[in-house]
């Protein structure tokens, strides 16, 4: 049986150097703190609430104080879908 032929590899190339790259203005390094933010605000403001009896953080809100919470913490899961 004939022997096949051996083909002739390329010579290694180094990759080229990468350069220092700018700055991307569309980094989303702050999302995370934003969204732990909310998160934390969120849980602070009904842990107040029921702490206090109501009369924290706003009293005039009354039991609206829990939907004020609860809306810092999904704003926190709205925030958290621009994570990449």
């Amino acid at each position: 049986m004939p022997k096949s032929r051996i083909r002739k590899k390329a010579d290694y190339t180094p990759p080229p150097s990468k350069q220092t790259t700018a700055i991307k203005l569309n980094s989303r390094s702050w999302v995370a703190p934003v969204m732990l933010a909310m998160f934390l605000i969120g849980l602070a403001w009904i842990v107040v609430f029921y702490v206090t009896d109501g009369s924290l953080p706003i009293d005039s809100l009354g039991n609206w104080n829990i939907v004020v919470g609860f809306g810092f913490i999904a704003a926190g899961f709205g925030v958290s879908t621009q994570w990449k």
